[in-house]
């Protein structure tokens, strides 16, 4: 299916560097991005700046570094001014990012390192110590630190970064050579620009094939892979969501607070790119945890947009602080990256006014596929309509496309699909089969609207004595128990069924029984549905992006 049109002409751009020249160009002096740190201290850059900054940082990378067009450099930060700066002049110069999670082990970013080719590797200064295993094995010839305040004025840079290092004892050695600090850095690219330095010539014989991110997927089963993902694939991505939400104009005090990583494709997309080509101001959040560090974003900023998963909005509601003083210009709510529940929808939108609409994307995909559209109420318990440009099939098991109201698997074609794996023509032949069509593992249904459900992960569901049972119907039940907070499903090995649902729960009712679940779940599901065993846990394990971390959960569920 195919909602809206799309064409060549409504590409917003042929190229990512073109782009952010053009939103330099429109929106000036207006404030681009903002970061806050725990404490309440910000800064705040203008669309020029992040222009003149990332120019410098291009034409040091083609000038001073001599790279060359398709060259690797990677990126490794929480969300910090420097970042947008790093990731736009390292596009401009018509090089590829790579986008390294900074909570990664050593091996896991020497992975990235090895597998990407990257040549150059910014990295935050609070992981300095863990270089020396990183890089061994890599292509990596020059690092360069980078602090959570590059790029605030002087004198606060100093001061903060001083109780950073000394005080907080939260900046270690840095054990490797640096190659210079971004301040030098900026300051020898000016140099080159002002002796005629031309950065729009970095793309010249440029097409929306090149690669513009290398972006890694979180490694759910074995090494992460690295998605291919070129200047089309972005350029077309943010076309395409605009396109069909063309008549809802941003107001000119927009504030989208972003706390979801940059280095995740969702936040840089959706939260960066597309929020500049929107005239949006961005106030990034370095350090979300604990919540109670969001209590001077909402002081201090007009938040009136905001990104976040379904852990973000069920997190802030337990927040005292949040809930005795919600935000009241709170527009527009987004959720992707992992299932948002109706439970949850309703109580935020309950508590804020603001409702939520849900998406769904995926990294193969650059970022979106399905979303609510804008200009209407949300249909809660699904992620959207496909955006315009995507064609999407349900496929069942003989490989024939199902009808509407049957789940199978969801395959997807459009121009944001991925070129492919990096270095992995199995994975990649694996994935994208038949025309183009890329096969995302993910069970869904489609309904008589067109609107799109995910009813989970084909890997994650749990089959229950020849039944099959999607973790997500159950945690849904879960969650709408008063005395639950957080729930998460998985499927262990039993001898009677084959494998048997084990339910991981936070309290939200310390007094909350194993009997009190079951009895609730009898209540709300089939037999075969409710969970056999219970366990209680201080907390789920996430990803950085909010992301239930069923793996984990397994192992944990394997070993009772």
């Amino acid at each position: 299916m195919d909602e809206v049109p799309f064409t060549a002409e409504d590409m917003l751009a042929g190229h990512l560097g073109e782009m952010v020249e053009n939103c330099v160009r429109i929106h000036g002096d207006k404030p681009a991005f903002s970061c806050v740190l725990p404490t309440g201290h910000s800064h705040t850059l203008s669309y020029n700046q992040i222009g003149e900054y990332s120019d410098a940082v291009a034409a040091y990378l083609r000038e001073e570094l001599g790279l060359k067009p398709g060259d690797v450099v990677a990126i490794q930060s929480p969300n910090t001014l420097a970042y947008p700066v790093l990731a736009f002049g390292i596009l401009k110069a018509g090089l590829v990012v790579t986008n390294v999670n900074p909570l990664y082990t050593p091996d896991e970013t020497q992975h990235q390192l090895r597998d990407s080719g990257a040549k150059v590797w910014f990295v935050i200064d609070v992981f300095g110590d863990r270089i020396p295993e990183s890089i061994e094995g890599t292509s990596v010839s020059r690092i360069y630190p980078i602090s959570l305040v590059d790029l605030f004025p002087n004198m606060k840079r100093q001061l903060l970064g001083f109780a950073l290092k000394y005080v907080k004892k939260a900046v270690p050695d840095f054990m490797a050579e640096k190659a210079g600090s971004l301040h030098g850095v900026i300051r020898k690219g000016r140099k080159h620009i002002g002796a005629g330095a031309n950065i729009a010539s970095y793309r010249e014989g440029a097409t929306l094939d090149n690669v513009a991110i290398y972006q890694y997927t979180g490694g759910t089963t074995g090494r992460s892979k690295g998605a291919e993902l070129t200047h089309g694939n972005v350029v077309a991505n943010i076309s395409q969501a605009n396109h069909r939400d063309s008549t809802m104009v941003p107001e000119d005090d927009d504030a989208l607070m972003l706390i979801l990583p940059l280095y995740h494709v969702y936040a840089l997309a959706v939260g960066a790119i597309n929020s500049m080509h929107l005239g949006i101001h961005v106030v990034l959040v370095p350090v979300p945890r604990p919540l109670s560090n969001l209590k001077p974003v909402f002081q201090n900023f007009n938040i009136t947009i905001m990104p976040g998963v379904n852990t973000l909005y069920l997190g802030l509601m337990q927040e005292k602080w949040f809930t005795e003083n919600p935000p009241k210009n709170l527009r527009i709510c987004m959720s992707g990256a992992a299932p948002l529940q109706p439970a949850t929808a309703q109580a935020w939108e309950d508590l804020t006014g603001a409702p939520i609409y849900e998406g769904y994307g995926l990294t193969e995909g650059t970022c979106v596929v399905a979303s609510m559209p804008l200009d209407q109420p949300p249909k809660r318990g699904t992620c959207g309509k496909p955006i315009p440009g995507t064609e999407v099939r349900i496929v069942g098991a003989d490989g024939k496309t199902l009808p509407a109201g049957e789940p199978g698997e969801l395959w997807l074609r459009g121009p944001q699909i991925m070129k492919g794996y990096l270095n992995n023509k199995a994975a990649t032949d694996e994935t994208i089969v038949e025309d183009g069509w890329l096969r995302t593992g993910d069970v869904a249904v489609v309904d008589e609207e067109g609107y799109l459900s995910i009813v989970d992960r084909m890997k994650d569901m749990v089959i229950v004595s020849g039944f099959n049972v999607f973790p997500t119907d159950i945690e849904d039940v879960l969650t709408r128990f008063n005395r639950v907070a957080e729930a998460a499903v998985v499927g262990a090995p039993d001898d009677e069924t084959g494998e048997k649902v084990v339910a991981y729960i936070v309290k939200a009712d310390q007094s909350l029984t194993e009997d009190e679940v079951v009895r609730h779940c009898r209540e709300h599901l089939t037999g075969y549905k409710v969970p056999k065993t219970v366990c209680f846990v201080d907390e789920l394990p996430k990803s950085p992006v909010g992301k239930v971390l069923r793996r984990e959960l397994r192992d944990m569920a394997a070993a009772l």
